[in-house]
């Protein structure tokens, strides 16, 4: 019985010409995956999402609707809150680089980028006041001054990864390179 699954010399009636999803170089995509320390706060924030919801259903069915409105909103803003949590980061495609933060965007099309690259320099540690020494992949762009670091040794994503945030940055400054002004 054959088994033409499993056999190499079956013909493919899939197109070789048509791209894979990954290969949509229009689309803006994060260069690597986030990190476990944001991962792990958007699960604990939708864990008490879930239950700030139960809560509405139980005074939705025993008090007030009004009251059960103010909390379900409450776990939607919590919900909205973990789910920009995870979309922050540095996002490229071929029109630019973007760099999203938890509440702003800033999108640098490649004909403005002058500079991506890696510098050793203090960083802040999880996003808080405190500074470590640590590397920062920083932008450089037309007419514009400090700008802060795209992505850091101790940021998020990369706390404790270094070898990610080299893999992340490299990445970074390829797509710079390849679609930076000449």
């Amino acid at each position: 019985m054959p088994l033409p699954f499993l056999t190499a010399d079956r013909v493919f009636e899939a197109a070789d010409d048509v791209p894979l999803p990954y290969d949509d170089r229009d689309r803006w995509r994060r260069p690597y995956r986030p990190g476990p320390w944001r991962v792990a706060v958007a699960a604990l924030a939708l864990l008490l999402a879930s239950f700030v919801l139960f809560a509405a259903v139980i005074i939705a069915a025993t008090a007030e609707p009004t009251s059960a409105g103010i909390v379900f909103a409450l776990a939607l803003l919590v919900i909205a809150a973990a789910l920009r949590l995870l979309r922050m980061g540095v996002w490229v495609s071929a029109r630019g680089l973007r760099h999203v933060g938890f509440l702003t965007t800033r999108t640098a099309p490649w004909a403005q980028v002058v500079s991506v690259r890696t510098v050793q320099q203090p960083v802040r540690w999880l996003g808080l006041p405190r500074t470590v020494q640590g590397q920062a992949l920083l932008l450089g762009r037309q007419g514009a001054g400090g700008m802060p670091p795209l992505m850091t040794t101790h940021n998020a994503d990369f706390l404790g990864r270094a070898v990610a945030f080299d893999r992340a940055a490299d990445s970074v400054e390829a797509w710079a390179e390849e679609y930076g002004p000449r």
